[in-house]
């Protein structure tokens, strides 16, 4: 298939800059084939049956953009992939001026060292790492907004709670798993009330979500590889669900994408550690996720594949028709959909 295939107009407007509040106010778009019906997020429980099983993403966001100096030239950095003690892959701006063994100075007493180059990539030592480094991060750094949530300079104070799910744990991430952001505690009592049952995965989600795709062939893309853990306790509530007749439902395409890296051919599921890469496209065969709760993606891009490969091609562009006309709130900060897989 050609990435022009997966394009369509979303107009400005509908780009949430800030979610709505509380979280569980978001719309919720239901999709089940052709069947599109509105709500709020906070009515999921009604569309989840007791003996269901949520698949939360338990990442936690750190501060990865920061702003810096070499020499007099300024440089900002995101982090996106951690490659060892102190050690990150960044995106870069500015990355054409650096050379290896600069050294990019934040603070007095925090600076990195470049290690290697790769276009705009950038591999960097810090003068920090472990809970040195997590503790400099979250003094001097920004929250790693997407390029399409607009603010002056890094973040500010509310994207520190906002752009962080309730149930986050785990840090490493660099960018959220959005899908996340719409539940609140109450939600999740209700949810618990209703006999749906929890299970949550690792995936530390990397900036590399939001590069664009360059490639005219869907085939031709390559994906930036992500770290990810499953526990044998969610492969036992995973494989239990599906035994009892209940369903598995990913909380975002984070866990989605990790859940089918471990699905084996025969539907179970297998512990996980370490990098993923998988690329779902229309066509693939769903091994173990029946059901996804995911915000509006961006046309062209990755995601947007993922989607129209789980709930069916032409059924996601009428639904991304319908979400426009309805003004629906799109991408990280807006509204959620709740997809049956076809």
């Amino acid at each position: 298939m050609k990435v022009d295939d997966f394009d369509f107009h979303l107009p400005k407007e509908l780009i949430a800059q800030r979610p709505v509040s509380p979280r569980d106010a978001s719309k919720l778009l239901r999709i089940k084939g052709d069947d599109l019906s509105d709500h709020v997020f906070a009515d999921l429980p009604d569309m989840l049956n007791a003996g269901d099983l949520l698949v939360f993403n338990n990442t936690r966001v750190i501060p990865a953009r920061l702003k810096g100096k070499r020499g007099e030239a300024g440089i900002e950095v995101t982090l996106h992939k951690h490659e060892g003690e102190g050690t990150w892959v960044a995106f870069v701006k500015g990355a054409k001026k650096l050379r290896l063994d600069d050294v990019i100075q934040f603070e007095d007493d925090f600076s990195a060292t470049v290690l290697g180059k790769d276009g705009g990539e950038v591999t960097l030592q810090f003068n920090k790492a472990g809970a040195s480094l997590m503790q400099a991060l979250e003094d001097h750094g920004g929250m790693p907004l997407p390029p399409y949530i607009k603010r002056e300079g890094l973040a500010d104070e509310r994207d520190k709670s906002d752009y962080q799910t309730v149930f986050a744990e785990k840090e490493g991430a660099v960018a959220a798993p959005t899908a996340g952001l719409h539940f609140t505690p109450e939600l999740l009592e209700r949810l618990k009330d209703k006999g749906v049952k929890f299970a949550y995965v690792t995936l530390h989600v990397g900036a590399g979500t939001f590069l664009p795709v360059k490639v005219d062939d869907v085939a031709d893309h390559k994906m930036h590889a992500e770290f990810g853990v499953i526990d044998q306790a969610t492969v036992d509530q995973v494989n239990q669900t599906h035994a009892d007749g209940g369903r598995v439902v990913a909380v975002g395409t984070t866990s989605l994408r990790l859940l089918e890296s471990a699905g084996r051919d025969d539907g179970q599921l297998a512990p996980f550690e370490g990098d993923t890469d998988i690329f779902i496209t229309p066509g693939y065969q769903f091994k173990i996720v029946d059901m996804l709760t995911t915000n509006f993606h961006l046309p062209r891009s990755t995601l947007f594949m993922l989607v129209s490969a789980f709930a069916g091609f032409e059924e996601m562009k009428k639904a991304y028709e319908y979400a426009i006309e309805n003004g629906y709130r799109f991408y990280s900060y807006g509204d959620g959909s709740l997809l049956s897989r076809k």
